[in-house]
């Protein structure tokens, strides 16, 4: 349990999916023996169990979303300060847009992840030696069976809403369309319906990054010195993507610049490069690389026709709409993760398909991160939807299609 103040009560857990007798399957073919998924939970689950929402963390977060906590358990040394605030604290809690008064919110780590639940870091009890390179490939589909049987757990047969910011998005949207009846709101957050090409050639630069470091070693690097100079310069090309140019600029000013950023030749002379190089020094401290790895992966395989079993997205979105789920889309305008253009071809999907959806556009300089820094450009309308009202307002003939 963690031990400074609390700005939410949290409950942090590890839930069992696969045993030596009833392995973990995948979708590989592959199966684990011996696999968990660590979570955090806020708020109370009523009797009914009809108040849980699910929320999906992006590429590099983790199971706190909430609160400050200072340890976790099997995460070694990579439960580093920047971790100990959860990454949505400004979301959740009493009185907040996610109202731990009113739901009970549930976020877990990643299967394949490295803080908590089973991962390539972790041991492997055929070896008792970490996994390495020998942990298999991860899809969204498994990660999304993962987290189910965690809403099994609590006995939770339908969510009120599953969330799911940037790659957390992908995911939302495959729970809701593999098992439609498991859900009633869905809320993908700067995100969109596939892997676009961009998409598929920045991840696979972070792949080329890691894969040379010279310590990689196929991944079984975890007796020896970690790749750090890879997977900094995988975070480095990411970032840029996170974070708009200007705001990187802008925080650039502030820096100064290190006297030991001297690479084998070049000096490094501006305070946007430092910037950059900080960013990459201080994520290699937090965050495995094979996990990186199996995360880049999932997302580059992204395939929710194909998990699906269907043709086309009106097939795919046509589950949605016999399940009478509601879609509240967000898109944000200086986003070059995952750009608008990627939501409103999403949104036109549902639309042919006839679900109910909203898609609003976030007005924001801070690029992709806006989702993590500006609860207020969200907060109404997530209000609004979590709170049933899209309802009366598709009852009352008011379009709701796309808003402003």
């Amino acid at each position: 349990m963690p031990s400074a103040p609390q700005t939410v009560e949290l409950h942090a857990g590890t839930c069992v999916i696969g045993t030596p007798n009833k392995p973990f399957p995948l979708s590989s073919g592959d199966s684990l023996a011996d696999a968990c998924v660590a979570y955090e939970s806020y708020g109370t689950l009523n009797a009914a169990k009809d108040n849980a929402i699910l929320l999906f963390h992006a590429l590099s977060g983790s199971q706190h979303a909430a609160g400050i906590t200072t340890s976790v358990p099997n995460t070694g040394d990579r439960w580093t300060e920047d971790c100990q605030r959860g990454w949505w604290d400004l979301f959740i809690g009493p009185g907040k847009v996610l109202d731990t008064d009113k739901y009970f919110i549930l976020c877990a780590n990643y299967l394949g992840g490295c803080y908590g639940s089973t991962g390539p870091a972790s041991i492997d009890p055929a070896t008792s030696k970490p996994y390495g390179a020998s942990f298999p490939a991860i899809s969204t589909r498994d990660v999304v069976n993962s987290q189910l049987a965690l809403i099994d757990h609590f006995g939770i047969s339908q969510l009120h809403a599953v969330i799911g910011p940037s790659v957390g998005g992908l995911l939302a949207i495959n729970l809701a369309t593999l098992y439609p009846e498991r859900v009633k709101i869905v809320i993908p957050v700067a995100c969109g319906p596939r892997t676009t090409v961009l998409t598929r050639l920045t991840l696979f630069e972070q792949v080329l990054a890691i894969e040379n470091d010279p310590h990689f070693n196929g991944g079984d690097f975890y007796h020896g010195p970690a790749p750090e100079y890879g997977l900094a310069l995988a975070r480095m090309i990411s970032h840029k993507t996170f974070v708009h140019l200007d705001a990187i600029e802008r925080r650039a000013r502030t820096d100064v610049i290190h006297s030991d950023d001297q690479l084998s030749w070049y000096r490094v002379r501006s305070n946007v490069e430092s910037y950059m190089l900080h960013q990459g020094k201080k994520f290699v401290k937090r965050f495995d690389a094979n996990t990186y790895l199996r995360i880049a992966d999932m997302w580059l395989n992204f395939d929710p026709l194909k998990d699906a079993g269907v043709s086309t997205y009106a097939d795919l979105f046509q589950r949605s709409t016999q399940s009478g789920h509601h879609y509240l889309i967000f898109s944000i305008d200086s986003d070059f993760c995952f750009y608008p253009e990627e939501q409103a071809e999403l949104t036109a999907m549902l639309e042919k398909a006839g679900t109910s959806s909203m898609m609003i556009t976030v007005h924001s300089n801070k690029g992709h991160d806006s989702f993590l820094l500006e609860p207020e450009l969200y907060a109404p309308h997530l209000h609004y939807t979590l709170e049933g009202r899209w309802k009366k307002a598709s009852v009352d003939g008011i379009g709701i299609r796309d808003v402003e």
